[in-house]
């Protein structure tokens, strides 16, 4: 089971749209081309990031398609699948497992429901048994209510091999040093927060699967790599004139604000769906500003 592409950056890829509100196809295209060339190591579709729970089950598959149909098989493909209904979850794995070429799935702790730790094993365990593709983990609390615990997660990886790593989005350093400090060989830590990414990696994780990265893939892989070779020192250098963005970024919630910075870039328009409305004009104003800088101090360093 190949998972070598984790240690390093995924992009949790955004859905555009036309201002008509369909999948802008022709712009996913654009931004997968563009993740390519700013050598990211795989590609996230439909968490989200990518506002799967507003699509049909037809759009998605189209957002599949084309991310596929860009990429050519040039990066390995986590197709984000998850939700709260653990049976229909299933099925959906076993339809896109056995119908697109997929390197693996990432599945968001259920929320709204609430279950409990033994729930929520419940519900990984099912998922791992419907399909041999690696699994990642997605914790992240102010999104689902409930936090997996360090005690749940290491639990998992230890009874699947199939569930090779957690995306930590908690915003706690001593939990990821918990399932660091106790986890199977096989089992990754990647952040899912990309302020942190950095001080997760100082203490074991291995990567992020970055929102920032739909805006400068090159810089936030290039971060990652260093910080993976143990040069901290460049790493905290990329860190520090990407934070001011990393942090404006989520101001208006998320993918308002990265939609924001892409339609300032040209490469897709800032449309996101109800219950989502797009960034106000101050907000897109001080975008402008705050990617002038991060491009400015590139050029400059």
């Amino acid at each position: 089971m190949n998972t070598a592409y984790i240690k390093g950056t995924g992009v949790a890829l955004v859905t555009p749209f036309t201002t008509d509100n369909q999948v802008d196809t022709q712009a996913i295209r654009r931004l997968v081309f563009r993740m390519i060339e700013g050598g990211v190591e795989y590609l996230v579709p439909m968490g989200t990031t990518g506002e799967s729970p507003t699509l049909t089950k037809d759009e998605k598959k189209c957002v599949l398609e084309a991310v596929l149909e860009a990429n050519q098989g040039k990066l390995p493909v986590v197709m984000g699948i998850g939700g709260n209904n653990t049976h229909e979850i299933t099925q959906e794995i076993e339809y896109y497992s056995k119908n697109y070429k997929l390197q693996g799935i990432l599945s968001v702790c259920p929320y709204y429901n609430k279950p409990n730790q033994n729930g929520i094993y419940a519900h990984y365990a099912a998922i791992a048994k419907s399909t041999d593709l690696p699994i990642i983990l997605y914790n992240i609390p102010p999104r689902t209510g409930i936090n997996m615990n360090p005690e749940t997660i290491l639990r998992l990886a230890y009874d699947f091999k199939n569930l090779v790593a957690v995306k930590e989005a908690a915003g706690s350093i001593s939990q990821v040093m918990h399932i660091i400090a106790q986890k199977p060989e096989h089992f990754l830590v990647t952040s899912g927060d990309d302020n942190l990414t950095l001080p997760f990696m100082s203490v074991g994780a291995v990567g992020v699967i970055s929102v920032a990265g739909n805006v400068f893939p090159r810089e936030i892989s290039e971060k990652v790599r260093l910080a993976l070779r143990g040069d901290y020192q460049k790493a905290r250098e990329y860190h520090y004139k990407l934070l001011r963005f990393m942090e404006f970024l989520f101001v208006e919630g998320n993918p308002v604000g990265v939609k924001a910075a892409l339609e300032i870039m040209g490469i897709c328009l800032k449309q996101v769906r109800l219950p989502l409305v797009p960034a106000p004009e101050t907000y897109y104003q001080e975008m402008q500003k705050v990617l002038k800088k991060v491009n400015d101090d590139f050029q400059l360093g």
